[in-house]
């Protein structure tokens, strides 16, 4: 059965326990004494079906825990924003923020990474500081299998520097190289395949992002040794205070006080799709209005909302805290109406049921369903940004 079905039938069964009002719960509140006619041990047991139900959904083996430490780069929240429409609905976002529409189209999931730090590596070679290279590990190992990974993006921060204008045209620039590490460590040097670089200006503060989709396509899909990655930073122009101070690969350097390292941290970013469902599209946020008139008692749109406070996952999920699902609900009376939205199937067994009682009226069924996005921690603390098919409905008709 497809998820968006699988969503569909918990929410019939929340009808069976739910009024019907504008603003519906998820699920019934644990502590009361009845729920769907079942008491205490029956009752529990209900709502950890209901969860492992949803979490199945979700593609979930288990309800994440997020520890305190988790974090959600900005990057993700932006993305998400823009891609659920919510950025233009409440216009609180980065105008500078670049959607990656050409990876977005053709993924379904998102997932960002951060470095394992107690990992972090640097090989000085004779070198300063700020010629750096530094080696970061990025576990990723959080991946399922069945998903197809299509890109990714390592996004460093650099910061600007207020200094006198440069004397010279490339005084200011610089050169950030970032390499694939094929081997580890040998005789002072590392391995190196250069996979993405960029010259830049020290003169503004924004996010860099370089292509690394070889390399992790070759850690993920063919299963090769992930020995991480390595950046590099080359001054055009060296004056003492350029020393890689700008680029923010690693907290221990250059700490400027009062700077939230935990937003500022490199982050490998991955594109991936698990074959189920459409891939991610930037697009407005739709009018969560109902339709038709509320006292008319043909098949029509109901509004359900689902909170995700009502089981306690607002503690993993970042956004949204809930949704409108809506649901259908009414009667297929004959003569079906044009704006029934039926089909002439349903029209013929609908004349049936006028003159044969044993033979079923059409049902009132969703016509229409729409996705969502949600942002959320998985069971690793790592953040994914993922397309749901199928959660919303959107239009009703008599089938």
């Amino acid at each position: 059965m497809i998820p968006g079905n699988r969503m569909l039938m918990v929410i019939l069964l929340c009808q069976v326990v739910l009024e019907e009002s504008s603003h519906a719960s998820l699920i019934p509140e644990e502590g009361k004494k009845k729920v769907l006619g079942l008491q205490g041990r029956q009752s529990h047991e209900l709502l950890e079906d209901f969860e492992a139900t949803l979490l199945r959904m979700f593609g979930l083996q288990r309800r994440p825990r997020p520890s305190s430490s988790a974090v959600v780069p900005q990057y993700m929240m932006d993305l998400y924003r823009l891609q659920s429409g919510e950025a233009e609905e409440t216009g609180i976002y980065d105008t500078a923020f670049e959607y990656p529409e050409r990876s977005a189209s053709r993924a379904n999931t998102v997932r960002g990474f951060h470095h394992e730090e107690h990992m972090e590596q640097v090989d000085l070679g004779g070198q300063e500081v700020g010629n750096l290279p530094f080696r970061f590990i990025f576990n990723l190992s959080s991946i399922p299998e069945d998903e197809l990974l299509s890109s990714a993006e390592l996004r460093l921060y650099r910061q600007r520097i207020d200094k006198p204008m440069p004397h010279s045209d490339d005084e200011g620039l610089h050169r950030i190289n970032v390499y694939e590490v094929l081997k580890p460590l040998q005789a002072g040097q590392l391995i190196t395949r250069l996979l993405d670089t960029r010259l830049v200006r020290h003169n503004a503060s924004r996010w860099e992002s370089f292509d690394v989709s070889p390399a992790v396509l070759r850690w993920t899909r063919d299963r090769l040794p992930n020995h991480g990655l390595a950046v590099e930073v080359l001054h055009l122009h060296r004056t003492p205070y350029q020393q890689g101070r700008h680029v923010r690969i690693s907290r221990s350097l250059h700490q400027v006080p009062g700077e939230d390292w935990n937003q500022l941290r490199p982050l490998l970013v991955t594109f991936g799709h698990d074959g189920k469902g459409h891939p991610l599209t930037r697009r407005t946020k739709r009018s969560s209005k109902q339709r038709g008139r509320k006292r008319n008692r043909n098949c029509r749109r109901h509004s359900l909302y689902v909170d995700f406070s009502d089981v306690g996952w607002n503690d993993w999920i970042v956004a949204p805290p809930g949704y409108q699902a809506f649901y259908c609900h009414g009667e297929c009376p004959f003569p079906l109406a044009d704006h029934l939205n039926s089909t002439n199937h349903a029209i013929v067994q609908t004349l049936v049921n006028s003159v044969n009682t044993n033979i079923p009226k059409a049902c009132c069924v969703p016509t229409e369903l729409s996705a969502i996005s949600m942002l959320y921690l998985d069971e690793h603390d790592k953040v994914v940004l993922k397309n749901y098919q199928e959660m919303v409905v959107e239009g009703c008709g008599c089938r």
